[in-house]
């Protein structure tokens, strides 16, 4: 069968891969230049990469590795000391660290929390340790019921006190969901959590070798190609045209360069786009309905990411740190963290602005000016005195609508991968799937929508047209 696919993200890449294996021809179009979605990345002037996020790649992603396994490309994880590291603002400079010692989980993640001082006294700790017993014991379904509570909400139910959000979960919220913890739904740190206290390197961090277009999307893409199916960039989708019945006709790919529009026709249509450019694509008969209807429940959270190239090194530190910043969420020394960014005599921090609502619209002088402000506090020591560090040059990447805002009750307004029109199915992280907004979510969508297809019966009406014969404006295989 032959799979038309809007959206060459994660979701998209992944269900076309899925799709490949289960013996279906799928054919994946992207409006932009680039491969990834929300995990693309640019080379600037002068060679250097800049990307959409900060990506870090977690233990507890089962379907993301089993993906690299299955393209052999697991050995471009760089895996970190198995550790948490938090910066601690009333004492600028200094780190605390929640080392997870290699020993069966739960274990190791007690052992990790009992070592730790710095950040929760012992009644914290164990009214945080009762507190998630019902989710250890009644497992996802306790998590699932906890949506229609903030995580700020929970703790406060468990008897546990605010200073544990603010000192610990806010830099956790922020990295996961890019809104702080009196925002976030607790089915998202509850999630997370048991994930990290049930699977041994749940919480070991890693981080690709390189960028995630071409070190990640583009093997995806290659086997993708080489079983036959197609990856075309350039070939942004216009309108969903419908048949009389209200299934899917063709998707209607906008000309460019003074091309004429072109329909596209195939046995299953899927969209792989965030749920916001779907809002907007979907045909007025299915605004309608009831299921489509669900989705004005999600809306895209805004993201920046920022990368800051310096004159000198600023830290060795080889992992991911939580700023516990009210500006900043997570940061990295690229040069340290991965190989292809590496550089023994100068930093390039990427970090994300988070929660970004009240930024997104400023200037990147304003926001670039802001998180100096911050980083003066983070590495005291090199930015004060007469021979402070200097910034060489730098890029923000705004994202206004990334991931789904995962505020308390989302969980019921997000979609399964079928729809009700036969032939028309759903890809990406907004989707339902046991994972929050993020690439291990993708992932799993878009193998659960391959699954979908794989499962439904052909309909009568979806016998496509001849593939078009004008060739594409640039074919991601090649790119």
């Amino acid at each position: 069968m032959r799979v038309a696919i809007a959206g060459a993200g994660l979701a998209g890449l992944s269900c076309a891969k899925y799709l490949i294996d289960a013996g279906h021809t799928p054919i994946v179009f992207e409006r932009r230049d680039v491969l990834g979605g929300l995990v693309a990345a640019w080379k600037d002037a002068d060679g250097d990469w800049y990307e959409t996020g900060l990506h870090a790649f977690f233990g507890a992603y089962p379907n993301m590795l089993q993906l690299l396994k299955e393209l052999g490309i697991e050995d471009r994880l760089q895996w970190k000391q198995h550790t948490l590291i938090f910066n601690q603002p009333d004492k600028p400079g200094t780190l605390s660290r929640f080392d997870v010692p290699d020993i069966p989980s739960p274990f190791n993640i007690i052992a990790s929390i009992i070592r730790n001082n710095d950040m929760l006294t012992w009644e914290q700790k164990i009214r945080f340790a009762i507190g998630l017993f019902p989710a250890i014991v009644r497992g996802q379904q306790y998590v699932e019921e906890m949506d229609k509570y903030s995580f700020s909400e929970w703790l406060k139910r468990q008897g546990i006190g605010e200073r544990v959000a603010t000192d610990v979960f806010i830099a956790a919220s922020k990295a996961l969901t890019f809104i702080n913890p009196e925002d976030v739904s607790s089915t998202i740190l509850l999630t997370a959590l048991n994930r990290f206290l049930q699977e041994r390197y749940g919480s070991k961090i890693a981080f690709l070798d390189g960028s995630p277009t071409e070190r990640l999307c583009q093997p995806i893409v290659d086997y993708i190609t080489a079983g036959g199916g197609e990856v075309r960039l350039n070939a942004p989708l216009k309108e969903i045209v419908l048949n009389s019945d209200g299934t899917v006709k063709g998707f209607l790919m906008r000309g460019l360069n003074g091309e004429p529009d072109e329909l596209v026709t195939a046995d299953f249509y899927v969209s792989a786009m965030s749920v916001d450019p779907l809002k907007v694509m979907l045909p007025e008969p299915w605004k309608q309905m009831e299921f489509f209807q669900m989705l004005e429940g999600l809306e895209g959270v805004p993201v920046i990411n920022l990368h800051l190239w310096f004159d000198r090194k600023l830290t060795d530190i080889d992992h991911l740190l939580f700023s516990r910043s009210p500006l900043l969420s997570v940061y990295a020394d690229m040069s340290n963290t991965c190989r292809e960014y590496a550089n023994p005599d100068r930093s390039m921090l990427e970090l994300v602005l988070a929660p970004a609502k009240d930024w997104i619209s400023k200037s990147d002088e304003e926001i670039i000016a802001a998180t100096m402000a911050d980083l003066e506090k983070l590495f005291p020591d090199h930015f004060t005195g007469d021979n402070p560090a200097k910034l060489l040059k730098s890029h923000v990447v705004k994202t206004p609508r990334s991931v789904y805002t995962a505020t308390p009750g989302r969980q019921k307004y997000r979609p399964p991968q079928k729809t009700p029109i036969s032939n028309f199915f759903l890809s990406g992280s907004y989707t339902m799937q046991r994972y929050l907004g993020s690439m291990e979510g993708a992932v799993l969508s878009g193998k659960l929508t391959a699954q979908a297809i794989s499962e439904a019966p052909l309909v009568a009406n979806s016998s496509h047209l001849q593939t078009p014969t004008r060739p594409p404006a640039k074919n991601a295989a090649t790119a």
